[in-house]
């Protein structure tokens, strides 16, 4: 074992240059997958968390809006009954400020929405008040206080007052979406003792289907989960992740050829030395495990610098994290996540495809026949 040791430290030493270069190599290749990595996992929870404050995770649908009593479930945290209303929103023109108008969802929600839409500021709701999203608040150019005319679309008109504003993170929540009281959508629509439905916080929001099947099957409701509403999404990001592993772990693949190259013209190289090891009366498994060794010792020392290097790029990115357009992609920052599993197997899998590569050159230092050479 130490005749193994001795070979590959003197082989890899030999070449510095090269080795240095290849251990780069994989370390880029992890350290960037890594990253990529936590930065998606960031943007992927950040995203759907900013997309659950401002919609229920269940939503139940009436059939009969006039008779839909309320909901009993024990994983119910919070509900409260919503109507909602496609208007258009406008602000009269004032002294040095132009006129406002935009489309929106004006949603009518009873007097526990602040429980089920938690941090949007709609405790401040009361009848005649409406809570804007942010940036439809700015493109109405609308401030708390200032009067607004819901119009619908049977062309009935409604007072609101600004009451405040609300921000998720998620951009088409912020605006298109207002918040007002039940009455007041019912009086805009005329549709007296009306609602649309139920919308209900959860105390686990990966159990919405579950507890969605157990609210249906009385048949005065049909449900919609926020996994059903987001479901485009969802699979967009979970294939943004794939495609973004996939890409980048073509660099690991590259790095790996890097150390099969060296190895192989290591083997090359010492051709005559391996054949005069034989003949002194080395094995072939001993030479095979010092190229085997060299292998090892250059992918381990990739993988974890890279894991480093991840690491810390990530730590880096999480204390000072990306400024991105909110208007392209719904959240204004790029958070991280970094996931123990995600290290894990990235590094699994560099590592085994640079033992792969190995196995090239390991096999052309077995067929080396000592005859054949010192003859």
């Amino acid at each position: 074992m130490r005749l193994v040791l001795f070979l590959a430290r003197k082989h890899l030493t030999y070449r510095r240059t090269q080795s240095l270069i290849t251990v780069l190599g994989v370390a880029a290749g992890v350290m960037v997958l890594t990253t990529a990595l936590s930065l998606t996992n960031g943007f992927t929870s950040a995203l759907l968390h900013a997309t659950l404050r401002a919609i229920p995770h269940i939503t139940l649908f009436a059939f009969d809006p006039q008779d839909a009593p309320p909901p009993h479930h024990p994983e119910i945290q919070a509900q409260t009954p919503f109507l909602p209303a496609k208007v258009l929103l406008t602000r009269r023109a004032q002294a040095g400020r132009n006129a406002g108008a935009d489309f929106a969802t004006l949603l009518g929600v009873g007097e526990d929405a602040p429980a089920v839409y938690p941090g949007l500021g709609l405790e401040a709701l009361e009848p005649g008040r409406v809570v804007l999203g942010a940036a439809l608040a700015e493109a109405l150019g609308a401030l708390p206080g200032d009067r607004l005319f819901a119009v619908s679309v049977n062309q009935r008109r409604h007072e609101l007052v600004v009451a405040g504003t609300f921000t998720t993170g998620n951009y088409l929540i912020d605006s298109s979406f207002a918040f007002t009281t039940l009455e007041d959508v019912r009086t805009l629509l005329e549709l007296p003792g009306a609602i649309g439905g139920y919308h209900l916080r959860l105390e686990d929001p990966e159990r919405a289907r579950a507890v969605a099947r157990a609210l249906t099957q009385s048949g005065v409701f049909w449900a919609q989960t926020w996994q059903d509403a987001n479901r485009t999404l969802i699979e967009q990001l979970a294939l943004q992740k794939r495609v973004i592993g996939i890409v980048v772990f073509l660099i690991v693949v590259v790095a790996a050829l890097g150390i099969a190259n060296v190895l192989v013209l290591v083997v090359v190289e010492k051709t005559a030395d391996i054949a005069i090891l034989r003949v002194l009366g080395a094995s072939a498994a001993q030479v095979a495990a010092v190229f085997a060794l060299e292998g090892v010792l250059l992918g381990g020392l990739g993988v974890v610098l890279g894991d480093l290097l991840g690491l810390g790029l990530s730590h880096y990115f999480r204390l000072r994290p990306l400024e991105i357009p909110g208007e392209l992609y719904f959240i204004t920052r790029l958070p991280v996540e970094i996931r123990a599993l995600d290290f894990a197997w990235v590094s699994a899998l560099a590592f085994g495809t640079v033992l792969l590569a190995s196995l090239l050159p390991l096999r052309r230092a077995l067929r080396v026949k000592p005859g054949e050479v010192l003859r």
